[in-house]
């Protein structure tokens, strides 16, 4: 894994590491995992989509993409022979100048260990 995304981003704005995580999970376990939170100290929670507001709703799919695919320490190369396309569609769909459907999200889920659900 590339050494950069093992730290915590951080920001001057805060006092601390922001932490960002994706989780899925039961819907009545929410308030349970917050207060988790709130008891080991992270005291403000940003709903997600604020905390993508720079993205408009098509260009998350693939910031998504990026962000999985590097968390894996991959190439785009590299994805694209997991999943079985050229390296240039992987480009495309980070970018948002490919969608991606149903069955390419599960191919993509499979290949980042993520739920294929975060690109649709």
């Amino acid at each position: 894994m590339p050494e950069d995304v093992k730290t915590h981003h951080t920001d001057e704005k805060y006092d601390g590491a922001i932490v960002i995580y994706i989780l899925s999970g039961p819907k009545e376990k929410e308030k349970d995992l917050l207060m988790a939170a709130e008891k080991l100290g992270f005291e403000e929670v940003i709903p997600w989509r604020e905390a993508f507001e720079n993205y408009s709703d098509e260009e998350l799919p693939g910031a998504f993409l990026l962000g999985a695919r590097t968390k894996e320490g991959l190439t785009q190369k590299q994805l694209a022979e997991r999943i079985g396309v050229k390296q240039g569609h992987v480009s495309d769909m980070e970018c948002g100048k490919r969608p991606i459907g149903k069955g390419m999200a599960r191919k993509l889920g499979d290949a980042l260990n993520i739920s294929y659900k975060v690109f649709l």
